[in-house]
């Protein structure tokens, strides 16, 4: 074989590493590169201090969180059993149709960056639907496969313990 065949042999077996599913290439993406995207809730608990479990917006969380390559994120979950405002006005809601809203439900946007060596996901909340949040900076262990995606938050924003929490990749 000449010099040319050999390095077109090389290219193409290059060229169908890279392409191939599950390829040895493939399967070499960082965990920043395998975040981001838009994921959905599966679950999001509260665990208290002696272990016990409680689902801190429900049974059935309804969210998204979204991360993209420029390393900003958006997240937000909401129980899916809030009721609606008798009054049909998001600004004339009863007490307890605001404390329904408040403790149903989270949202916050920011930056966010990973580090491979410790498998951690750290955010730097610019804002939040909870104040206290804002301008913080939350570092949270994670557990990434191809389609889940486990984080927990030390001290959970309804009090009580950490929070637990699953996202599934959406396709």
């Amino acid at each position: 074989m000449n010099r040319r065949s050999i390095l077109n042999i090389s290219a193409i077996t290059a060229l169908g590493l890279v392409l191939l599913p599950g390829g040895v290439i493939a399967q070499q993406k960082t965990m920043k590169e395998q975040i981001v995207g838009s994921w959905t809730y599966v679950s999001a608990d509260t665990v208290a201090p002696d272990g016990k479990r409680a689902p801190t917006f429900g049974p059935n969380p309804s969210g998204l969180t979204i991360f993209g390559s420029d390393g900003h994120y958006v997240s937000f979950v909401v129980r899916a059993d809030v009721p609606k405002f008798a009054s049909d006005s998001r600004s004339a809601g009863t007490p307890e149709e605001n404390k329904a809203v408040v403790q149903g439900g989270i949202a916050t946007f920011g930056r966010y960056a990973i580090n491979e060596a410790d498998h951690t996901l750290t955010l730097n909340i610019e804002r939040s639907s909870f104040p206290n949040w804002n301008g913080t900076e939350q570092r949270r262990p994670i557990t990434l496969t191809a389609d889940e995606l486990k984080y927990v938050v030390p001290v959970a924003s309804g009090g009580g313990g950490r929070g637990e929490v699953t996202l599934k990749r959406v396709k």
